[in-house]
């Protein structure tokens, strides 16, 4: 196998990598978490301050990767830094995680809750299709979802430049769904800032303090995706330059959207109302527009799980293709197609993946203790850039050292313990994912040695 076949090409600029990093933000979890939140804390000043205090810690993260990723340009992210940092074993576990947590359930989720959100747009689209009494709703539901993650599979394996210009569309579409949403909240629609009034003080015991942990959990979730400029760095141009202020350009651009979205939200809805409501968009926008306007935010939101399924398929091979490049995952996964320069084996191993999970309907479950299995190893990201600076490896150093990754780091611990303590059933198997991937490593390390002797 020649050189050619192993080699990503630099071809992504900051617009692109600006937009990738947008999209893999910006998907189900601004849409469906708030209502949660209200729940959990009953106070919409504090929930907005905690949706201020998510993006700040993501802001502090996105400057700390800024610097990882312009040291280590290459595909992978976290378990580049962390492999490179500090220990193989701790890189591959990221990475373990990255494939069946971080990228393939979130594509399984996506693409079903695209599907559910469209049909339920559109329900007369399986007659339409003429496929009633041929499959049950569920079943069609499925192949729906199926079907898009095939697309865009075969879309990503065409072509980084294919699936970027295709990615570069998405965003746009909904940056500007989004900001219409929210223009068009605060000028036409119907509301009151009386709903940010406290109607429930909450007092700051372990119990709340809890709740503030698990709420936050739920914040960065939402969040997550601010580093993803770092998964695909072998295929930027000037990555030195491109990478943190791509990080730095998206992540600032979500928290004014984030922000001002969850505002219109507590503007359209009394705070008593908000309180566990998974579709809160579309009650935003019912009581902001009337009921039609339900339909609507169905499909805007189905459409950000559109764009967000395409950013994950693009990104996640990525990973996976850097550890089988390295040596501790199947040797035919670091292939690049020698034409279209992508890792095609890795795309659609990825697809096969996220098509069990849709089959199988266990990401769920898996969707709940995501939030922490990714909280997990950011933080020890973030902290190889005291190591860098040490070995005087930092080929660019960004502002704020090191007051903004002590917050970052102190702030994400927290964050775990007071959500460990609130949900310690999906923390521990959090956990247990990611030490299943210890015998994993250990057996590829071995079929390492054994074809190197």
């Amino acid at each position: 196998m020649n050189d050619s076949n192993h080699r990503l090409q630099r071809k992504l600029g900051l617009f692109p990598v600006t937009n990738i990093v947008i999209a893999n933000i910006i998907g189900a979890g601004i849409f469906t978490t708030t209502g949660y939140l209200m729940g959990f804390l009953g106070n919409a000043m504090i929930m907005l301050a905690l949706w201020v205090i998510g993006g700040m810690i993501a802001l502090c993260g996105a400057i700390a990767f800024g610097e990882l990723g312009a040291a280590y340009p290459e595909a992978g992210g976290e378990y580049v830094f962390i492999s490179k940092l500090f220990n193989p074993l701790l890189g591959f576990l990221s990475g373990w995680l990255s494939l069946i947590v971080g990228f393939s359930a979130p594509i399984a989720a996506s693409a079903i809750g695209f599907s559910d959100y469209f049909t339920w747009a559109f329900p007369n689209l399986q007659n339409w299709l003429m496929l009633n009494g041929v499959v049950s709703g569920q079943s069609f539901s499925r192949i729906l979802a199926i079907a898009l993650i095939l697309v865009f599979s075969v879309i990503h394996s065409r072509g980084v430049m294919l699936g970027a210009k295709v990615q570069n569309v998405l965003t746009l579409l909904k940056i500007v769904l989004v900001a219409g949403l929210i223009i068009a909240g605060f000028t036409v629609g119907e509301g009151s800032f009386s709903h940010l009034e406290n109607r429930e003080m909450l007092s700051f015991d372990f119990e709340n303090w809890k709740a503030i942990g698990l709420s936050l959990m739920f914040i960065m979730f939402a969040y997550s995706g601010w580093n993803s400029a770092t998964y695909i760095g072998s295929e930027i141009r000037n990555p030195g330059k491109v990478i943190p202020r791509s990080l730095l350009i998206s992540t600032l651009v979500v928290i004014v959207l984030y922000v001002l979205l969850n505002l219109f939200f507590v503007y359209a809805i009394p705070a008593d109302q908000m309180k566990n409501e998974p579709e809160i968009g579309g009650l935003a926008a019912g009581f902001a527009f009337g009921a039609t306007a339900e339909v609507i935010i169905s499909l805007l939101i189905s459409f950000a799980l559109f764009s967000s399924l395409s950013a994950f398929i693009l990104l996640g091979p990525r990973v996976y293709y850097k550890m089988a490049q390295d040596g501790y995952f199947f040797k035919s996964i670091a292939a690049i197609h020698p034409r279209r320069k992508v890792p095609s084996n890795a795309i659609y191993l990825q697809a096969a993946i996220a098509i069990v999970l849709v089959l199988s309907g266990t990401f769920e479950e898996i969707l709940t203790y995501m939030g922490f299995s990714l909280g997990i190893f950011p933080i020890l990201a973030v902290a190889g850039v005291f190591k860098l600076r040490k070995q005087s490896k930092s080929h660019l150093k960004l502002p704020g050292f090191p007051l903004i990754h002590i917050f970052f780091i102190a702030t994400n611990i927290a964050i775990l313990e007071l959500a460990y303590f609130q949900r310690p059933v999906e923390s521990t198997i959090a956990v247990i994912t990611a030490l299943s991937g210890v015998p994993v490593y250990y057996w590829f390390r071995f079929r390492k040695r054994i074809q190197n002797s």
